[in-house]
């Protein structure tokens, strides 16, 4: 029980703090309607849980020891991550479910992969974090370790989409534009900051 707590609160505190998947997880909850909004949830979960299985087993390692391999992720990634900023920032359309409703399941898909996966530092961030305390856990805690990570992701993903799809009727127009050009601002300075860590390789 213990093993599964550490891996709930890790989970918590690496998943927690606001970056590009929970922007993309809110944005989703105030701009889709609760179904798809949830579904948008499960879909980064998943993207999530694979991350933090490939750190705990080790492959973030692959991204800190190749430098093809790291320079090919910064360089897609700050492309990809800029234009969906950019892209947030210039629509003029605020966030509703009559506007954003239909987004092709595939286009979420790649959006939910590219803001989970395509950060090189997450990568090694995660490995080390989940890497070290599959170092200092005995076998038999491993899996309830994991299942706390597990739980951790889904706990918050699931939990922000509640907030932000329920309370989305008291944001006027004006804030969600204000919302929008706040995320997509954060969203393009994480993708400049990606493209730097390129350009100084």
């Amino acid at each position: 029980m213990l093993a599964y707590v550490q891996g709930l609160s890790l989970g918590l505190a690496y998943v927690a703090p606001i970056g590009v998947q929970n922007l993309f997880v809110i944005n989703a909850g105030l701009g889709q309607s609760r179904a798809r909004a949830y579904r948008t949830a499960l879909i980064v979960i998943f993207f999530d849980v694979t991350l933090a299985l490939a750190g705990f087993f080790g492959v973030g390692a692959l991204i800190e020891h190749s430098e093809f391999l790291r320079r090919v992720v910064l360089l897609v990634g700050s492309l990809v991550v800029m234009y969906m900023g950019a892209r947030l920032m210039l629509s003029r359309n605020v966030a509703n479910p009559a506007v954003n409703a239909d987004i092709p399941l595939s286009r979420i898909i790649f959006m939910a992969c590219v803001v989970t996966w395509f950060n090189p530092q997450a990568l090694v961030d995660v490995s080390l974090l989940l890497g070290s305390f599959r170092a200092a856990l005995p076998p038999e805690d491993s899996l309830r370790f994991l299942l706390g990570v597990i739980s951790a992701s889904c706990l918050w993903f699931l939990t922000l989409t509640t907030v932000s799809s329920f309370f989305k009727n008291r944001f006027t127009p004006r804030l969600l534009r204000m919302i929008n050009l706040v995320c997509g601002a954060v969203i393009l300075f994480y993708g400049a900051k990606l493209g730097l860590s390129f350009l100084r390789m």
